[in-house]
């Protein structure tokens, strides 16, 4: 009899005891009918739900006999399962990023264990055996644990586990009784595992994945090995077999495969063979229709097995698709055509659960992926549930599998690379248990033909462990390439990746790689850090596709927000992030990374990424489109072409043509037939063109657009009249001169201009003040992570200063014959030369034209923003934009935003950044309308040139000090800000300056002018 030790905890050559070996994750059934109608399987009998549970800060307060039958634990609190124990109110949940979660608190080194600081969770769950289970074996199946537990039966050991992420299974046949059975389970949150376990995540344990009993029939298949492969013609295709039995294959016993096609007619129907010990099956299929992200076709294999009577006991389905990924000439080829990854990394993650994540979260995830033209998902950085797996095959995902390892803290210290200690390297007693993981992955995942690339794990440098383990997967699986990112830090080790994979180089860094003729393609494993209000230039590396054969896409990080709800003192739900639960050491706000917030909303960002991973494109002019299909496998028979004429925001005329046969890597140009375009007048005009779904798909239902493309020209000379201005000069107005203010006034408003505050202080419109906080030049924006990864604030400090205090040293009117004018002039402590001059020119009909001018100095930073930042009553909340829309957009960030009239809220404009940032800005600005709810107000609109533009509820100082949403202030106002911005970047978060064409320059000249105007 096995006695379980708790020195395994720290011994890397345990790692399982009494499990079973890993095997396919396929299902199976009793009867035919129960396989065709995918039933719940009869033979499976789940264990979620309540458990009783007992929380230990460390081993030496856990109940240590808890297993055994006389053992109560009926005063216990409950636990639910699947669940993190962090996450149902034991111990605290915390978020670390590279770092190893005891640093600081522990001086360790692989493989010590910190005892001391090692939670304990304590479960038991009674159960009677189901009626179908009685009389057979029995196993039960504990889908994912973290990160190492202890199982007991009535009382009995039945083994031990590591590997957080891939299921343990164990044999409970000889100590099932027929009554009521206790289980008893024993988690540590600490092993030797954790060393292993160091991913950019936050830090749970517990029972997180499903928990079940099963049985099997009188013969079972508990592995089954199927691969659908082409031969080089892609025309025929060979469907073999390897099925492994639990005991050996009974004597006249029979397996007998099934092959159907999608739409359920059988296609080819063979009996297997036996050879050592295993059932082998092969099918020949001629013209196989092929699988892709872009056509996900699937067939599906029955396997029934008969006993030596003639019986049929057992039934798998087993979903099949053929393709064939292959290196050729250096480039990575799905069906012959070079591919190219518009992917994302995915955390397992919900904002109420942690990872333990449902089927609806995955649902909806695969959704938002289709829906916004991502194609593939790195699973970053661990396998993830199996039904993941099974959608990204039904619904066309291409996915890169990564294995459950990383061991970053151990090699790179704040940021520098020291490996000294690195593990597992060349260390052959870490060799065994990182190998197990490869196996673990692969034999579960083997038969999905989404996953296109098996990953060595992430960011655990490189040596010969993790080169055995590419080894290991290139020797059972040739269908497959092999991915690993570290050898870039040891080129000793390059032939552990089939691919040269970077994280973060910079678009000259993979030109440069490109450029030096290569012997791998090239993929970004990780890129386009999306942390917090970023996403910019990200064109920069989709542009590469076009241009480089061997430059072959990349994986964006990453896909949700990994925020977790917390009640502030007050008893608000808020999204929290490392810190927030007092958990030291602590990253802080670094897991929120998100395309999508952590409630699967999307963000802003998510607007850019669908454009630049579109897979048509469009490039539209006055007269016509041209249509690129770069879809590899379909055409554009599944869409529709819609375009729209619209003249000055509002539509005009509108057609649609069903029919555009474009074949995969074609285009096609298409006329425009419009009726309306020669309107009088001067106007400016967009046409938009929109490819649409002319069926419901899996993802999307008919008329969601796919992509998109506009064009926007002038018809005749547009001026810099946006309303009735420079009309009713005759009007006549009032000019006062007070020893403080200088009023204007005329027919319905009033103006004054302070000397004393060294602005405009009001602006009155028929009986309404428009102005609650004095205009001033703004040089700063609210800081975005990006920018706090670039230290903008030491760089650009003195644009932060410049905004908070200035000293107006002249204020000047000059009266004209169309207007009166009053200029504020500006000086700054950051500089002796900086000067800033801000002109108001007001008209005989209340409207006023605004410009801002600074000359720009000599030697001084980058400037975050130049713009003009006031103050409205709050109630003024309702807007209405003609500008890039609909959502929020900067200028590295404005592909994907399309010219048009949208209406939204001040609020609204406040995006969902966990921390608070610069947030709501639009470009291409030609007006916006900020209203009451009485549909009074004013209207902003640029002149000469289209300007940046954000109206919020809060200032950039309100924004920059809060921490998190709860932390700003009730809303008392609607603040304008009018003017430029820099870009945010996004190349990543942690010192990448915005792309230089993205900035403003400190130094140089910068002016714009806008109109204000009642409305």
């Amino acid at each position: 009899m096995t006695i379980p030790k708790q020195s395994w905890l720290s011994d890397p050559n345990v790692f399982a005891v009494n499990r079973l070996p890993a095997h396919s994750d396929h299902v199976y059934y009793e009867s035919v009918q129960e396989a065709e109608e995918k039933r719940v399987m009869p033979m499976r009998h789940d264990l979620n739900g309540k458990w009783k549970f007992h929380y230990a800060v460390n081993p030496q307060y856990r109940p240590k006999e808890f297993y055994k039958l006389d053992e109560t634990c009926a005063n216990w609190q409950d636990i639910s399962v699947p669940s993190h124990i962090q996450l149902q109110g034991f111990g605290t949940p915390q978020y670390v990023n590279t770092m190893y979660p005891w640093d600081g608190h522990h001086h360790l080194r692989p493989p010590e264990v910190p005892m001391d600081d090692n939670p304990v969770g304590s479960y038991v769950k009674y159960f009677h055996l189901p009626k179908q289970m009685k009389g057979n074996r029995v196993y039960i199946s504990f889908q994912g644990v973290e990160s190492a537990f202890y199982i007991w039966l009535n009382g009995h050991f039945i083994g031990y586990s590591e590997d957080s992420f891939t299921p343990a299974e164990f044999d409970l046949s000889d100590h099932v009784i027929d009554g009521e059975n206790k289980v008893a389970v024993e988690v540590y949150q600490r092993s030797t595992g954790s060393w292993l376990e160091d991913q950019d995540f936050w830090r749970f344990s517990g029972i997180f994945r499903d928990v079940y009993l099963y049985t099997i029939p009188e013969i079972h298949l508990f592995d089954v090995n199927v691969r659908a492969e082409l031969d080089a013609t892609y025309q025929k295709g060979t469907v073999t077999g390897q099925f492994t039995s639990v005991e050996d294959i009974p004597s006249g016993s029979e397996l007998v495969g099934k092959l159907y096609d999608e739409e359920g007619r059988l296609v080819v129907t063979r009996k297997g063979t036996v050879s050592d010990g295993k059932w082998k099956l092969t099918l020949l299929v001629d013209a196989p229709q092929l699988w892709s992200a872009e056509r996900p076709y699937l067939y599906e294999l029955f396997i029934h097995i008969f006993n030596e009577s003639g019986k049929l006991v057992e039934v798998i389905p087993q979903k099949i698709g053929f393709r064939k990924f292959e290196l050729i000439d250096k480039v990575m080829c799905l069906n012959g055509k070079r591919i190219v990854f518009k992917g994302v990394n995915r955390h397992e993650f919900n904002c109420r659960k942690g990872r333990a994540i449902t089927k609806e979260d995955m649902l909806s995830d695969i959704k938002t992926l289709k829906r916004h033209n991502i194609n593939a998902v790195r699973t970053s950085h661990y396998p993830n549930q199996s039904y993941w797996y099974e959608l990204c095959d039904e619904y066309g995902i291409y996915v890169m599998d990564e294995m459950n390892l990383e061991t970053h803290g151990s090699w790179q210290k704040m940021g520098e690379v020291e490996p000294s200690w690195n593990i597992p390297g060349n260390k052959p007693e870490w060799q065994n248990i990182v190998i197990d993981r490869a196996k673990s992955m692969y034999e579960r995942d083997k038969n999905h033909p989404s996953i296109l690339i098996w990953s060595c794990g992430n960011e655990s440098y490189a040596g010969e462990v993790i080169l055995n383990v590419s080894k290991y997967f290139k020797e059972v699986d040739r269908s497959r390439l092999v991915h690993y990112e570290g050898v870039f830090h040891a080129r000793d080790y390059d032939e552990t990746s089939d691919m040269e994979s970077r994280m973060y180089a910079k678009p000259d860094d993979i030109v440069q790689y490109l450029e030096s003729n290569p012997t791998k393609p090239y993929i970004s494993c990780e890129y386009m850090h999306a942390m917090g209000n970023s996403v910019g230039g990200m064109d920069k590396y989709t542009d590469l596709e076009a241009k480089y054969s061997m430059y072959q896409g990349g994986f964006i990080w990453d896909f949700i927000d990994q925020a977790i709800l917390k009640k502030d003192r007050y008893g608000e739900e808020y999204f929290a992030y490392g810190g927030d639960y007092g958990d030291r050491p602590t990253d802080y706000s670094f897991c929120t990374n998100g395309i999508v917030y952590a409630n699967r909303e999307l963000s802003p960002k998510m607007q850019e990424v669908k454009s630049v991973y579109e897979n048509v494109k469009l490039d539209v002019d006055k007269e016509g489109v041209t249509i690129k299909n770069d879809n590899l496998f379909i055409s554009t028979e599944y869409y529709e072409v819609e375009y729209t004429l619209y003249a000055e925001g509002k539509e005009i005329d509108r057609n649609t043509i069903n029919e555009v046969l474009i074949q995969p890597g074609g285009h096609k140009r298409l006329q425009f037939d419009f009726s309306k375009i020669n309107t009088s007048g001067p106007s400016e005009y967009c046409i938009d063109v929109a490819v649409k779904l002319k069926e419901s798909t899996l993802w999307a239902e008919a008329g969601f657009e796919v992509a998109f493309g506009q064009h926007v020209f002038q018809n005749g000379e547009r001026t810099q009249k946006q309303s009735e201005v420079f009309t009713e000069q005759k009007r006549e107005m009032k000019v006062v001169y007070g020893d403080v203010n200088i009023g204007v006034h005329g027919k319905g408003f009033s103006v004054l201009f302070s000397k004393q505050v060294g602005s405009l202080i009001s602006l009155h419109y028929a009986g309404n003040e428009m102005i609650s906080d004095p205009p001033v030049p703004m040089f700063w924006r609210a800081t975005t992570e990006n920018d706090k990864g670039y230290a903008q604030d030491y760089h650009s400090g003195v644009w932060y200063a410049a905004s908070i205090a200035r000293k107006c040293v002249a204020v000047d009117v000059e009266e004209k014959t169309d207007c009166i004018s009053v200029i504020f002039t500006y000086r700054f402590s950051i500089h002796e030369e900086v000067k800033v001059q801000t002109k108001y020119d007001v008209f005989p009909n209340g409207s006023l034209r605004i410009k801002m001018d600074y000359a720009g100095a000599e030697g001084l930073p980058q400037m975050p923003a130049f713009a003009l930042s006031f103050k409205v009553p709050a109630d003024y909340d309702q807007l209405q934009w003609y500008a890039l829309g609909p959502d929020e957009n900067y200028r590295d960030r404005c592909h994907g935003a399309r010219l048009g009239i949208f209406e939204n809220t001040a609020a609204v404009n406040v995006s969902k950044y966990v921390v608070p940032q610069e947030t709501g800005n639009r470009t291409g600005l030609r007006w916006v309308n900020v209203r009451n709810h009485e549909g009074e107000g004013i209207k902003v609109s640029s002149l000469e040139e289209q300007l940046d533009c954000t109206v919020t509820p809060y200032t950039a100082f309100e924004l920059e000090s809060a921490k998190h949403h709860f932390e700003l202030p009730n809303v008392h106002y609607t603040v304008i800000t009018v003017g430029k911005q820099m870009g945010v970047g996004g190349d990543d978060s942690w010192g990448a300056p915005v792309h230089e064409e993205y900035l403003l320059n400190g130094s140089g000249g910068l002016q714009f002018e806008f109109m204000i105007e009642r409305i």
